[in-house]
């Protein structure tokens, strides 16, 4: 890998993704998330060569900034968060290519992303709540996120929050879910009864087993 338009185009092989070139000026040519609009990957000339700028774990800074003298301390950016990567053609692709990858990693996680995917892996007719969630998304301390989450909901038809109830099998208020009753008749959609608003959690709770079986 030696050319901006390399760099770029794999930084845009990865999922949600789109190219900006916030500062008016051709050389630079970002990467961007578009999730949280971060940039992942800064692309841009310096001394006759491309250089790229992309975030790494701090913990994992100075092991490539030793490994490959062409990586450097981030130019023009935090310097314990990023690291600059130049072109010359010391560094072989798949190394490049993992540390694009890295930064895309560090950028695109936050939260809601990885509730919204705990939330996908929720079975058809079963339900889960939101401390369950939470520990699927990695921490279970954050059960009052997953609600601000789920009502947050940007792709109901791919992502069902339906199917995530309170640890009394209790539904959400009817704001949630496209009005009065619509959570209930999603659920009974799937065979899941629901009494007076609540699911029976003996019946219906989402398993370690049933996360093991996807």
């Amino acid at each position: 890998m030696k050319t901006k338009q390399q760099a770029l185009q794999y930084g845009l092989s990865f999922p949600d993704t789109y190219q900006d070139a916030p500062f008016h000026d051709e050389n630079w040519q970002l990467v961007r998330y578009q999730g949280n609009r971060k940039a992942f990957l800064w692309t841009y000339e310096k001394d006759g060569y491309v250089n790229l700028n992309v975030k790494v774990d701090p913990e994992k800074a100075f092991f490539w900034r030793d490994r490959y003298p062409s990586v450097l301390p981030g130019y023009h950016q935090n310097k314990e968060h990023w690291n600059t990567i130049i072109l010359d053609g010391s560094i072989p692709d798949r190394e490049i290519k993992l540390m694009i990858a890295e930064s895309y990693d560090l950028i695109s996680d936050s939260p809601s992303k990885r509730i919204y995917e705990a939330v996908k892996r929720i079975p058809y007719g079963k339900v889960a709540t939101y401390a369950q969630v939470a520990k699927m998304a990695g921490d279970g301390k954050m059960a009052r996120a997953v609600g601000n989450a789920l009502h947050h909901n940007p792709d109901p038809e791919h992502i069902p929050c339906y199917r995530v109830v309170n640890a009394k099998g209790q539904l959400s208020g009817e704001f949630a879910f496209g009005g009065p009753g619509a959570q209930a008749r999603l659920l009974a959609a799937e065979g899941i009864e629901v009494v007076d608003g609540r699911v029976d959690l003996k019946r219906y709770q989402m398993s370690a087993g049933d996360e093991e079986a996807r």
